[in-house]
């Protein structure tokens, strides 16, 4: 239940930041959900291959290099979801990080709820 509920706020996330953002755009809020499935997904397996593929790189950015790793995932689920694109790396990256920022906020929001 509460793994139904973060990916429900993250595809109120995506659909915000997709009204926000100019080259960010979600057609449905089926795909949102879509795209909060993926998103979860890619973190849970592709992220932690690619930090380790990168480590000597992240260490030498003193782990700025984590931000392109996110903005990666992000494209990469813009080639995966035909209803979700993104325009290019640079706004991957904004949506990357006001994604994680709404994210933080709607998550403790319902950790509040719960206590």
């Amino acid at each position: 239940m509460r793994f139904l509920l973060r990916i429900l706020l993250s595809a109120l996330a995506v659909v915000v930041l997709s009204k926000i953002l100019p080259h960010v755009s979600v057609d449905t809020y089926l795909t949102a959900i879509i795209v909060a499935l993926v998103l979860s997904l890619l973190n849970f397996i592709v992220k932690p291959i690619l930090i380790i593929l990168t480590l000597p790189v992240t260490i030498l950015t003193f782990g700025l290099f984590l931000l392109i790793i996110n903005a990666i995932i992000i494209l990469l689920a813009d080639h995966l979801i035909s209803g979700f694109t993104v325009d290019g790396i640079w706004w991957a990256l904004l949506f990357s990080l006001l994604l994680s920022f709404l994210q933080s906020i709607l998550f403790s929001l319902l950790k509040e709820d719960k206590s």
